[in-house]
């Protein structure tokens, strides 16, 4: 499932780079914190890999 905007697809982006260690999970905040403790490495993939063009800045 791709994502549905530029903020959604940060938000996993931040979100998997923690799950590799990365980044540090408690740097996490809001939608990228919910990501990270609900989704798989597999998901936050497919999501933070979703081109960014055409895409709203946030979904309405």
């Amino acid at each position: 499932m791709p994502a549905k905007s530029k903020a959604q697809q940060m938000a996993a982006g931040a979100a998997l780079s923690a799950k590799r260690g990365e980044k540090k999970v408690s740097s996490l905040q809001g939608a990228s914190k919910s990501m990270y403790e609900s989704m798989s490495e597999r998901e936050l993939e497919d999501f933070a890999g979703t081109s960014r063009k055409g895409k709203p800045e946030h979904k309405s």
